[in-house]
């Protein structure tokens, strides 16, 4: 009887960890856009800091990178839900005690996309147009508008105007 026990009770074990099965979901399911640093001024030779606007009827902000040098890239979050997303990009140029600010807006339609019932949503997102102001920034050239978990792709790429130098 006590074997017969031990046997059931093994089977069982065993037939509940099969069962089981390893699910990759990603530790990290926040996307970022990756704005590529282009033209003769790559890399950034400039101090560069970039906010966000969290919410624009209350005018709260946030920094996303705050004083990164000889960048040639950087990865921006963006939003889950909302439709635009705005960066203010300010440089303090090499040798001189000016800031000089742009924003960008980025357009987009964001997508549901989800790795597994067990797993939690992710939003990607498909952008639709950039507008920016031309302060320092020269152009920016929609590059991917695929914003997903891939980070290889720049999104963006983005040229600023000669720092003087």
């Amino acid at each position: 009887m006590m074997k017969s026990r031990f046997c059931l009770v093994s089977v069982v074990m065993v037939a509940a960890l099969s069962a089981c099965s390893s699910i990759d979901c990603p530790l990290n399911n926040r996307v970022m856009a990756v704005f590529r640093m282009a033209g003769t001024a790559a890399p950034l030779a400039d101090t560069l800091t970039v906010s966000t606007t969290l919410s624009e009827a209350e005018g709260n902000d946030t920094v996303l990178v705050n004083r990164v040098t000889d960048a040639d890239s950087i990865k921006l979050p963006m939003s889950y839900s909302r439709t635009s997303d705005t960066y203010i990009f300010s440089l303090i140029r090499k040798g001189a005690a000016v800031t000089v600010t742009d924003t960008v807006r980025v357009r987009k339609a964001n997508i549901p996309h989800f790795e597994s019932v067990d797993c939690n949503p992710s939003m990607f997102h498909t952008v639709q147009s950039v507008d920016y102001t031309r302060n320092a920034i020269d152009s920016i050239k929609i590059n991917n508008e695929q914003v997903t978990f891939d980070v290889v792709k720049p999104n963006f790429l983005i040229y600023f105007k000669g720092s003087g130098d």
